[in-house]
């Protein structure tokens, strides 16, 4: 916990474990670590799904998160939870506009690693009181999806049964071109007999 204090090293650390899922699940040919596109913008991690690029940054928000578990009263916790839903606003925000780049090659949408359930819990379930605010709706309307290691996984596993499909799609194309071919032989040989 001392170790994790420190942002950078915080931030290390979900890459770290940002990586190491995706080279426990996809095929290392199908993502890249530390993509940068044309534009300088370096993200924590993309998968390849085609021609497309789905875009994926790590995000561990821990200061306010522990300040709003050791929230005391009401009043305060109130308080701390609005620094906690300016943070994750703010990581949202630059991942939506930096990450999200479709005419780089990016879908319409990005993915923000969480890597720690309860940080996760509390993004997906926080909603403001007064305006009715909710950080899960304002996420998705920004594109951003946030997910953490446990919904990463299924996350991970639809995308790689599209990458089997893909697959298939693609050895569907060259045994339909072989057909092609084989039929325009045997129309060849038909001729010539």
């Amino acid at each position: 916990q001392e170790i994790l204090r420190a942002p950078k090293v915080r931030g290390g650390f979900g890459e770290l474990l940002l990586g190491d899922l995706l080279g426990q699940m996809i095929p290392r040919d199908h993502f890249s670590l530390q993509h940068q596109f044309p534009n300088g913008a370096r993200v924590d991690a993309v998968i390849f799904v085609g021609d497309c690029l789905v875009p994926i940054d790590a995000k561990f928000p821990l200061e306010n998160f522990d300040r709003l578990r050791q929230s005391e009263s009401e009043e305060a916790r109130k308080r701390v939870q609005k620094d906690f839903i300016r943070d994750i606003k703010k990581h949202v925000l630059d991942i939506s506009e930096r990450y999200i780049q479709p005419d780089c090659g990016t879908l319409d949408f990005a993915l923000m690693y969480i890597p720690s359930e309860s940080i996760y819990y509390e993004v997906i379930t926080t909603r403001s009181d007064q305006d009715g605010f909710n950080l899960s709706d304002f996420s998705l309307k920004h594109h951003v999806i946030p997910v953490s290691p446990n919904s990463f996984y299924a996350y991970l596993q639809v995308i790689l049964m599209g990458l089997r499909g893909l697959r298939m799609d693609q050895a569907a194309r060259e045994i339909a071109e072989s057909l092609v071919k084989l039929r325009s032989d045997f129309d060849r040989i038909g001729t010539d007999y």
